[in-house]
């Protein structure tokens, strides 16, 4: 082969794995669920170098550093601290609020990402993000009329694709796949426990063989099932297997696990908790000898207890209240009893000019002052 056709085949195979990559086609996933419902999701991250995990939960806006370790837990110790390395190419699962808008799910306007000096949208959805997006996703979502004039400082959002619907009637996890390279749909479904058929349906393949590599694909994960009620602050609480996740200002940690029927376990986290509401987690135990997530039949609900009203007074409403405090009638009354005058003898005459009138308006005029006093220092 002379040196024209070696570099005319060269030019030919690079061109064609680039146009390829122009079109990968963008990952969006069906969400019917009712419009703003939200849940967890995860999705696949790799970075091209060397990186640790604070610097991954940064850049993903990932609150606290157990729930990234818990959506790692069979690649990442769980002791590991933010300090952790990270090798590059070494796939992390991210784990994100989703919420349903328009047929479609969007991560919760996170992660939030400052854009640098030099930083292009496609820079930023290949490189900084592993391809897990495209700049016209980002694009789309900031409503950036140009992408080619982005300004260093602002901060834009990276829409991560996700779900929150149930898949043949159950709960799951969904989970933004990048696909490797040599990997097939049937393999896929064989690794993660479902069928090659809900695969192609939920993203919308007609044909396994157009299945590319680094492509993201919606893989639903099996979830352990839970008895949390929907007016929880933290419902849906879904765990896939070999997951585990933190709940209840992360003073429970609650584990799923394939080997135990798919229930999920949940015990004390063992961690402070989270978001300034407690100082120290409360205890776990429950009425009848039972703990949080351990339910002898579907009707029990061992950890709901009576509610029990509790009047707050906001500051507008204290003076009110404290006009009419059973302490300011009482003291009133005590008062008036006390200083009021003895009554006058039954042969004499308190008349309008008589001594007895000046006394009678001096006693009443110090009870009301009396009152008046105890009254401020009620206020203050």
């Amino acid at each position: 082969m002379g040196k024209s056709a070696l570099w005319l085949t060269t030019f030919t195979l690079v061109l064609t794995g680039f146009l390829t990559a122009r079109a990968q086609p963008e990952a969006n996933f069906k969400c019917s669920s009712s419009t703003n419902a939200t849940c967890r999701a995860l999705i696949d991250y790799f970075s091209q170098n060397a990186t640790t995990l604070r610097d991954i939960q940064k850049l993903f806006n990932v609150k606290h550093l157990p729930d990234l370790l818990g959506a790692n837990a069979n690649t990442i110790p769980e002791n590991a601290s933010g300090s952790y390395s990270v090798a590059p190419k070494q796939v992390v699962r991210i784990p994100f609020p989703c919420k349903c808008s328009n047929g479609t799910g969007l991560s919760n306007h996170v992660p939030l990402y400052k854009i640098k000096p030099g930083d292009g949208l496609d820079y930023i959805a290949r490189t900084v993000f592993a391809g897990v997006v495209t700049f016209q996703q980002i694009q789309k979502a900031n409503n950036i009329s140009d992408p080619n004039k982005i300004i260093a400082g602002d901060s834009i959002w990276i829409p991560l694709p996700c779900s929150c619907d149930s898949v043949g009637g159950s709960s799951v996890v969904h989970y933004a796949y990048i696909v490797p390279l040599g990997s097939s749909v049937e393999g896929i479904a064989q690794e993660f426990g479902t069928t090659e058929q809900i695969i192609l349906s939920l993203n919308g393949i007609d044909d396994p063989k157009k299945l590319q590599a680094q492509q993201v694909i919606d893989v639903p994960l099996k979830a352990c099932s839970t008895s949390v009620k929907n007016n929880s602050m933290d419902y849906p609480l879904l765990v896939s297997n070999s997951t585990y996740v933190y709940t209840a200002n992360e003073c429970v940690k609650c584990k799923c696990d394939s080997s135990n029927n798919y229930v999920l376990q949940c015990e004390p986290s063992q961690l402070k908790p989270t978001g300034g509401k407690w100082s120290v987690c409360p205890s776990m135990k429950c009425t009848g000898n039972l703990t949080i997530g351990n339910l002898t039949s579907a009707s029990d609900d061992p950890c709901t207890a009576p509610s029990v009203p509790m009047r707050v007074i906001a500051p507008k409403e204290s003076i009110p209240f404290l006009l009419m405090s059973p302490l300011v009638l009482v003291s009133a009354f005590y008062i008036g009893f006390f200083l009021s005058p003895a009554p006058a003898p039954s042969g004499g005459s308190v008349g309008p000019g008589g001594s007895g009138s000046g006394a009678s308006r001096t006693t009443f005029g110090l009870i009301i002052v009396l009152h008046f006093i105890l009254l401020a220092l009620c206020l203050l």
